[in-house]
């Protein structure tokens, strides 16, 4: 026969963290080995009741759980553990009953450390019995699972707080819809947007928020089936509230997987765009007024630009014409006959420079403005620009001076570099005639600075943010004339060499023109 001292406990069945005991004979090591085992478990409290409840055995994890030493917990009843009102309801007693009656008791709840401390702990309580059945005691194990409780009340209060936020929220239609288009949730913002109540709505198809065209066109469910494939559906179009009238609404549909990938449903968020999308046909209907405005004045001016070379031009060569005829073998004087024929040079010339002009800004809008990069000299140009335009600068009554202290070399369209250089000066002699007029070429933190400065008239404050836009003129009186394209060549041809133009003005005190262009040397040339 087998002594007491040979008959020992060992789990019968696993649990969820307990362990159902039933008598074995086990060797002294084995013995050893699953006591050291037990005793040296540090994330378990692990420990035995007799059949009153009392503490039998202690290990490490309990020591470190509970804050007791074996020593002060040994023969003490384990109710010390439990808050007081459940001491007081006799909770420690009912427990030890139940596993006597069923074998088992689990849960979780508060307990006690030594230091008076609550823990969330995760509890198991097992029945321990003989072979004959008979109950010898209880083994307990206890886990520390408060940092868990914690993190799921800080998630529960997060998720509180989100769904508070989501209720509240009153500028933006936010509800979800179960995977067939059903609505299961809803919040104050969509009910505002939509004027429908949560009771009215949920659980209805959300198909009834769009005009009935598109439900005939089955877009809804269109929507739904591109937001399960791509992951999200976003659009604006028009939407219906619960008195039938329409709304211009932003809507986003995102899918909703879990873990597994399976569709959950759909969050939903509408925005009332109404007013956005007035003020914007608003807008567009000023643009296109605008539009019709500037081409009706440009039709204007460009008639009046293109007829003013053409009238001279006309006039000279019928005076020749008659001349010729009137006097067919007579010798026409040669001075008079360079004359006539040299403002006629000028008003063709004028002319070509217009149509040229018109030219340039339809290569522009067609993105077909290009560049032709070579090594050149922006002094060197300069100089050649303004002895050219010298003449012209002495008949209205103004100078030219340019400041250019030393060569500057860079890789530039040297024709387009040169229409820069001379809308700028015709713009200061038209605006500043009478005036000094300075041309400042210089080198500065490795940008090439061409500066054209008048003394002129000015551009009002109001004028300047759209000076360099086509067909707009600084000053509209017709006796400056142009048509409004210069600027807006300049910069846009500035802008191709990857430059930027700035413009300084005071009203009555003249303007500078900037351009900062990047000198190239390194770029590949076209």
């Amino acid at each position: 026969m087998r002594s007491p001292q040979d008959d020992r406990l060992e789990p019968e069945s696993p649990g969820s963290g307990g362990i159902t005991y039933v008598t074995r004979h086990n060797t002294a090591d084995a013995d050893a080995q699953l006591r050291l085992l037990i005793d040296n478990v540090r994330d378990y409290a692990i420990l035995t009741l007799d059949l009153e409840g009392r503490v039998a055995s202690w290990n490490a994890g309990a020591e470190r759980i509970k804050g007791y030493r074996a020593e002060e917990s040994l023969g003490q009843h384990f109710s010390r553990f439990y808050p007081a009102e459940d001491v007081a309801r006799g909770k420690p007693q009912a427990e030890l009953e139940l596993v006597t009656r069923e074998g088992r008791f689990e849960e979780e709840g508060w307990r006690l450390r030594k230091d008076g401390s609550r823990f969330w702990a995760s509890v198991v309580i097992t029945a321990l019995r003989d072979e004959q059945g008979t109950l010898r005691g209880f083994g307990k194990v206890t886990r520390d699972f408060t940092e868990r409780k914690l993190a799921q009340e800080r998630l529960l209060q997060s998720e509180e707080r989100f769904r508070l936020l989501i209720e509240s929220i009153q500028d933006y239609a936010i509800y979800m819809l179960d995977p067939e288009g059903r609505v299961s949730t809803w919040n104050a913002g969509a009910e505002r947007i939509k004027n429908y109540r949560a009771e009215e709505i949920l659980g209805q198809y959300f198909g009834r928020f769009y005009p009935p065209e598109d439900v005939a066109r089955g877009k809804p469910q269109r929507a739904l089936q591109v937001a399960a494939e791509e992951g999200r559906f976003e659009e604006e179009a028009w939407r219906i509230r619960k008195d039938g009238s329409r709304f211009w609404a932003s809507v986003v549909i995102t899918a909703l997987y879990d873990p597994q990938g399976t569709l959950r449903g759909f969050a939903k968020v509408t925005r009332d765009f109404t007013q956005h999308k007035q003020t914007q046909e608003r807008r567009e209907l000023e643009m296109l007024r605008d539009a019709v405005l500037a081409r009706d004045e440009f039709l204007s001016v460009a008639s009046h630009e293109l007829k003013t070379p053409l009238t001279p031009l006309q006039l000279k060569l019928t005076s020749l014409l008659r001349v010729v005829e009137n006097h067919p073998e007579a010798t026409l004087p040669v001075g008079r006959l360079v004359r006539d024929l040299d403002v006629a040079r000028r008003q063709v010339r004028k002319l070509a420079d217009l149509i040229e002009d018109l030219l340039d800004v339809s290569r522009i809008s067609m993105g077909q403005l290009r560049l032709d990069r070579t090594p050149m000299d922006l002094t060197a140009l300069a100089r050649e620009v303004v002895v050219r335009y010298t003449p012209q600068a002495l008949q209205a009554g103004s100078t030219v001076n340019l400041e250019a202290p030393a060569p500057l070399p860079g890789n530039w369209d040297r024709v387009r570099m040169e229409q820069v250089l001379t809308n700028l000066l015709t713009n200061a002699l038209k605006y500043g005639a009478g005036k000094p007029i300075r041309v400042h070429v210089r080198m500065d933190s490795g940008l090439a600075l061409l500066t054209v400065q008048d003394e002129g008239i000015g551009i009002a404050p109001e004028h300047q943010p759209r000076v360099f836009d086509r067909f707009v003129r600084a000053v509209s009186e017709r006796n400056y004339g142009g048509l409004g394209l210069g600027l807006f060549i300049t910069q846009q041809i500035v802008e191709a060499h990857g430059g930027i133009v700035q413009v300084r003005s005071t009203l009555g005190q003249g303007s500078a023109f900037t351009v900062l262009l990047p000198s190239g040397l390194d770029a590949k040339l076209d």
